[in-house]
């Protein structure tokens, strides 16, 4: 059985106009783990998040998901993963308690087993009492909890989270991230994406940073903030340790 959640192995992307999105990519991430996959934008993070999805095809390489492949068996994979996606992509007229439950139907759940499922994950994540209301009529940072609650009806054991508190005030984001943490402490694990880097300093236990494509460095999180040298900011403002090592590792390679 495999130990790792997602293993990537020499992974190519390349488009049809030549960009080449990822060059040699190879990551593992163990099951269990709170994961951070930083970058500038354009970094290919999202070609990364979009190949283990199935969203894009991959020109090169490996990727396993629990051990399963993707292209082999694309189906089993896919159903180990929920996603967040950086947008929202919700249809703003359905019920908020439709919206979960309807998302479980794809994955082959009765409605049965779905309603109570969904009543509890609202219930965790604070939207219990806005069930019965359409999508519309949230807030962004409720909009941003929907989606967590629709990505985790099928109890995914991988959840993908791409930049999930964008405009989620402080409040909400400490009240998602404590809900997100207990996830991992039952065996979930979380790959996320954010531009708040001290929200992922705090967090994850490991974090790859990715520049042009190339995985510039990774580790566990005290071995990237090692590689903090000290150095004083080019613009005088200094930011957290990761915030620091991600400005002068990407700033190096650009």
């Amino acid at each position: 059985m495999s130990t790792s959640a997602l293993t990537l192995r020499n992974l190519e992307k390349t488009y049809a106009d030549g960009t080449r999105a990822l060059n040699d990519v190879s990551l593992e991430i163990p099951i269990g783990d709170f994961f951070a996959l930083l970058g500038p934008n354009g970094a290919g993070k999202t070609t990364l998040i979009g190949i283990v999805t199935g969203v894009v095809n991959k020109t090169g390489g490996s990727a396993h998901v629990f051990g399963t492949d993707i292209d082999t068996a694309p189906s089993t994979a896919r159903r180990h993963v929920g996603v967040v996606p950086q947008n929202v992509n919700i249809n703003i007229f359905e019920k908020v308690i439709d919206i979960v439950v309807n998302q479980a139907g794809y994955y082959g759940i009765a409605r049965s087993v779905a309603l109570p499922r969904a009543v509890q994950i609202l219930k965790d994540l604070g939207l219990y009492e806005k069930r019965s209301v359409e999508a519309r009529a949230l807030s962004g940072g409720m909009l941003r909890r929907l989606m967590i609650a629709r990505a985790l009806i099928h109890e995914p054991k991988f959840l993908i989270l791409d930049e999930p508190t964008a405009g989620v005030d402080v409040d909400l984001r400490r009240s998602m991230w404590d809900y997100l943490t207990g996830l991992t402490k039952q065996g979930v694990t979380i790959l996320l994406t954010t531009h708040y880097l001290e929200e992922a300093e705090q967090l994850c236990k490991h974090v790859a940073i990715i520049n042009d494509g190339v995985i510039i460095t990774k580790g566990t999180m005290a071995e990237v903030l090692a590689l903090h040298d000290g150095s004083t900011p080019r613009d005088g403002y200094t930011g957290g340790r990761l915030e620091e090592v991600f400005l002068q590792l990407t700033h190096d390679k650009s």
